[in-house]
């Protein structure tokens, strides 16, 4: 049975996104907008909020643009003019890491100059078979067929990376599919595709709440196990969590022990004062309507911490946002101090004097 590494699978994956970006039909660009994820996904509800709650009170009109997930936006941060602000899985930055360590220059050119705004929350994995399986947890998807998600997509890497801290190995190329999570689920219930699909979204994820007739009829959730010696090894890279009875009622009985990875808000390096001022002000715009996010927004944001805690490795904060966070976090906003329009800079576009 050929099977390919990780990192051939890895780079795989980082090309195909290359290639893809440069035909995806999100062609369009805006003067300040934020990569998310698919429509149906908790990605596009976050930016959705930030736009609404955040960016409008201050004067920014953030544009929304759908994507695959992380991968995707990656290559649109890094790409595409207007996309100055993107969602990405902590996982996928290490997995770039990876890429770039093994001599994958490309790799470290597109993740060297990401910078983080806010971490956000933790997304939960959805491990999802169907109802009559007789798989019961994590460690049982070996050697089984799994979908990975959309080329481009977070969960696709998220499931590479996953299987591989499991077991030792990549998951066969021959058993992969990368259907969506619709598609594959749909598959799945009539089992004439994948036997193991990943959805790797925030809970309550909202493909599984507004499904008709409700999941419980098709499908069933893997459980994490701790105390398998297999299972355990997931906890180096990821974060034991609960997929909340609460959250899928019709569903799940109790709380199901599950695992997850941590959601980024990222940007560019930028360096020009009028990008500069922009996200400052959105992160002074964000400290002053935390409140309404939490009251009006995606259930997430309630799992979000104003603050500057540590990051994951390779990660840094952008510093202009940061002075301000900073701030907001020890409960004492300011006012983001705007930069000098210097002639020069006026000149060459730069910015704008008043």
């Amino acid at each position: 049975m050929k099977k390919l590494s990780i990192r051939s699978v890895q780079a795989w994956l980082v090309t195909l996104a290359l290639c893809c970006h440069s035909i995806a039909s999100h062609s369009a660009t805006a003067s300040d907008a934020i990569a998310t994820g698919p429509e149906t996904g908790t990605y596009m509800r976050i930016g959705l909020d930030l736009a609404k709650h955040v960016a409008s009170s201050q004067g920014i009109a953030l544009q929304v643009l759908p994507s695959k997930g992380s991968i995707e936006n990656v290559q649109r941060l890094r790409h595409e003019p207007g996309v100055r602000l993107a969602l990405v899985q902590s996982d996928v930055y290490r997995a770039y890491t990876d890429l770039m360590l093994s001599g994958n220059a490309a790799a470290g050119q597109l993740i060297r100059p990401l910078r983080v705004v806010l971490p956000l929350y933790e997304e939960e994995i959805h491990v999802v078979v169907r109802a009559d399986s007789s798989l019961k947890n994590l460690r049982d998807i070996r050697g089984k067929r799994v979908n990975i998600g959309p080329i481009g997509s977070g969960t696709a890497m998220t499931a590479m990376t996953l299987y591989q801290t499991l077991f030792g190995e990549s998951i066969p190329e021959e058993l992969i599919s990368t259907d969506t999570h619709e598609v594959a689920l749909g598959k799945l219930a009539n089992d004439n595709g994948a036997e193991v699909v990943f959805v790797v979204s925030g809970q309550p994820v909202g493909l599984f709440v507004d499904m008709k007739p409700s999941p419980e009829q098709h499908f069933k959730l893997l459980k994490l196990d701790t105390t398998n010696p297999i299972e355990k090894k997931a906890l180096s890279v990821y974060q034991s969590t609960l997929l909340e009875q609460k959250n899928y009622p019709s569903w799940l009985p109790e709380d199901l022990p599950a695992l997850s990875t941590k959601t980024l808000l990222v940007t560019f390096d930028y360096n020009t004062p009028s990008t500069r001022q922009m996200l400052t002000r959105l992160v002074q715009g964000l400290c002053v309507n935390f409140p309404v996010l939490q009251a009006q927004g995606h259930p997430k944001w309630n799992h979000v911490k104003l603050g500057l805690p540590p990051l994951g490795q390779g990660w840094q904060y952008y510093s202009p946002t940061a002075a301000v966070l900073g701030q907001c976090s020890m409960g004492k906003p300011k006012p983001a101090r705007a930069e000098r329009c210097s002639r020069q800079n006026e000149i060459m576009g730069f910015c704008v004097r008043q």
